[in-house]
């Protein structure tokens, strides 16, 4: 067990300071003087004066006032060698001294030494000074963890980190896929670089620039690059690190990073995650004026107040700006708001360009075919990806990432971990069918997106999965497409109900009726695609933000909400007897893919085509040819 330095001090004191003392004890036990001139021979009284008077005695020490005596002495048993005996004297011998005098021997006497006072002061004082020192010891390196006793009176600086000259090692070119928030965020740059170009004609520097968009497209790295590129100084914050539990000190530290950026301005000061701190005012139950809106008010007051803050660029990044304050968003405070979204399929490109950088590639790798593949992917989910790949070529121990790890790292990355196969069954043949049955349905319709693959590997918690890639980069949706997916979504309970029975449908197909169930409402009350006419019956879906949703009326009467209902069911009803009818049309094929599906465990999507048109006409499909 690891031992903290702290537990050590907290047992090694006490034990110092027990340990002193026991030795103070003995030390004091045994005279200064005696420690020094210590006999390792007893002499009695007696004895000693009948060596006086025999004339033995060479020299004698007198210690402790009198009572003591080290005499040297002659001993005629040994070969009259010198010895040195200790004589316990009867109190003050006076009589002794005159016996030395009159037989000439030479003596002399040491006083005693109060060496018992000196020690007990220092033990008296050695406690208190060792934990004084043990105190100031503790509080000192406390003092370097944030929000220690040793920083009490540092809690309304500023936390911010600050360079003079950002050294981040990001700039404008290891940015891809956001190529408009790019050249917004350039001018910013050149602003700060060349300000009388802009000044020249009377334009005037952004306050503040809000990058507004969802996780992993890039906002910090961004600001990162801004900060490599702009070469003035840089202070980075995250919007958490303003809010204490203590009343005001939120406040000061505003107060105090607005000051070091005046002193260093023109700066950049950088939030992440401004939401922690720029939610909305009054928006708790039963108001209140807390912490956090004293916060947001000196910022608001730093960023366009009274004294103004000329030459400081606010660059703040957040993926909820539905709940910001409306008085952090307006001109003057956050000039712009620059959407920082998820990429094309030419962005994608881009992305996986600078992200494969040092990664070893085989040459048969085609980097459109990957960005074609993952429509949807933010620039973190590109790069996790690549990294994937890389981890998979590395434990198959390959010289190269191939297509094989690029499209296991695909349905990682989308489904998770690939679990273990599952052993012929009953149930592996129902999963079969029913992930045919996806896939059939999906390829006779016209409107709907081509299979990819179809696999019987399970991943996360799926059985198996039915791949479809979209053939275009899909920004709107028809209402045929939207059925069309609704129906492919009801191929594979379809394909159980018309192959096993209704008695044998499992709970398979939970997922499927979720986005089934989604997609039909979105149409009738979002999209006015239904018999109910072109009407938002309700708004696009959100998160909660207490205080402004908390009492959410409906926005239609009962007798909507029950037509709603009907017209969803409709729809679903309507998708799935269609579904039936391809399974039941098509039961041949369908049954020759699923043995093939059974042996194999996965078909990619071009056999599975061919295939299928040796028995029935495939719609063709609108095929898109990406501007890259």
């Amino acid at each position: 067990m690891k031992l903290s330095w702290r537990t050590v001090l907290l047992w090694a004191l006490p034990a110092l300071v027990i340990g002193f003392f026991l030795w103070q004890g003995s030390f004091a036990a045994t005279p200064m003087s005696m420690s020094r001139n210590t006999a390792s021979t007893r002499m009695t009284y007696g004895r000693f004066l009948e060596y006086l008077e025999t004339d033995r005695v060479v020299s004698v020490d007198l210690y402790d006032g009198g009572r003591t005596a080290i005499v040297e002495a002659v001993d005629p048993e040994l070969d009259n060698r010198l010895q040195r005996l200790r004589v316990d004297l009867p109190g003050n011998s006076p009589e002794v001294v005159s016996k030395l005098r009159d037989a000439g021997i030479s003596f002399d006497s040491h006083p005693a030494r109060n060496d018992g006072a000196i020690w007990g002061l220092l033990g008296n004082l050695i406690f208190p000074i060792l934990l004084i020192g043990g105190l100031f010891f503790l509080f000192r390196r406390s003092g370097n963890v944030p929000g220690g006793p040793g920083q009490a009176m540092n809690f309304g600086k500023s936390r911010a980190r600050f360079q003079m000259e950002a050294k981040t090692g990001v700039m404008f070119d290891d940015v891809a896929g956001i190529e408009e928030a790019k050249e917004e965020l350039q001018e910013v740059v050149t602003f700060l670089k060349k300000p009388e170009r802009f000044t020249a004609v009377g334009a005037r520097i952004p306050k503040g620039v809000l990058l507004v968009g969802p996780p992993g497209t890039g906002k910090t790295l961004l600001a990162k690059a801004i900060a490599g590129e702009a070469g003035v100084p840089f202070f980075s914050i995250s919007g958490s690190e303003f809010v204490e539990m203590f009343v005001g000190v939120g406040a000061s530290r505003v107060r105090d990073l607005f000051k070091k950026a005046k002193e260093n301005a023109p700066c950049i000061i950088f939030i992440d995650e401004i939401d922690a701190v720029g939610r909305q005012r009054g928006a708790g139950i039963g108001g209140g004026n807390d912490e956090r809106e004293q916060t947001l008010n000196q910022l608001l007051t730093e960023m366009d107040g009274f004294e103004g803050n000329t030459g400081i660029i606010v660059i703040a990044a957040t993926n909820r700006p539905d709940v910001l304050d409306a008085a952090l968003l307006r001109p003057g405070r956050f000039d712009r708001q620059i959407t920082v979204d998820v990429p094309d399929i030419k962005g994608r490109l881009d992305v996986l360009k600078v992200h494969s950088r040092n990664k070893k590639l085989a040459p048969e790798i085609s980097l459109e075919a990957i960005a074609r593949r993952t429509p949807g992917f933010s620039g973190a989910d590109l790069a996790n990806l690549l990294n994937e790949a890389a981890i998979l070529t590395a434990r198959r121990r390959k010289e190269a990432i191939t297509m094989l790890e690029i499209d296991d790292a695909v349905d990682r990355v989308i489904a998770g971990m690939e679990g273990t196969p599952l052993v012929d069954s009953k149930s592996k043949r129902l999963i079969a069918y029913h992930e045919i049955g996806h896939a059939i349905v999906g390829t006779l319709l016209k409107e709907h997106d081509p299979v990819q693959k179809v696999t019987l590997v399970p991943r996360g918690q799926a059985r198996g999965l039915t791949w479809f890639t979209p053939n275009e980069e899909q920004s709107l949706i028809s209402r045929a497409q939207i059925l069309a997916r609704i129906t492919g979504a009801l191929g594979g309970r379809a394909a159980e109900e018309v192959v096993f029975g209704d008695a044998e449908v499992t709970t398979g197909a939970g997922n499927d009726l979720q986005q089934v169930s989604n997609m039909a409402r979105q149409m009738v009350t979002r999209f006015g695609m239904s018999d109910l006419g072109p009407l938002s019956l309700e708004g696009q879906s959100s998160e909660v933000f207490l205080g402004r949703d908390l009492m959410v009326r409906s926005e239609y009467s009962e007798e909507i909400s029950a037509r709603i209902d009907a017209q969803v069911r409709s729809i679903v009803e309507h998708c799935y007897d269609m579904a039936r009818a391809y399974i039941r049309d098509n039961r041949t094929v369908i049954d020759r893919l699923v043995d093939l599906l059974i042996e194999r465990e996965t078909i990619d999507g071009e056999e599975f085509r061919r295939i299928v048109a040796e028995y029935t006409d495939i719609p063709e499909k609108e095929q898109y040819v990406p501007q890259i």
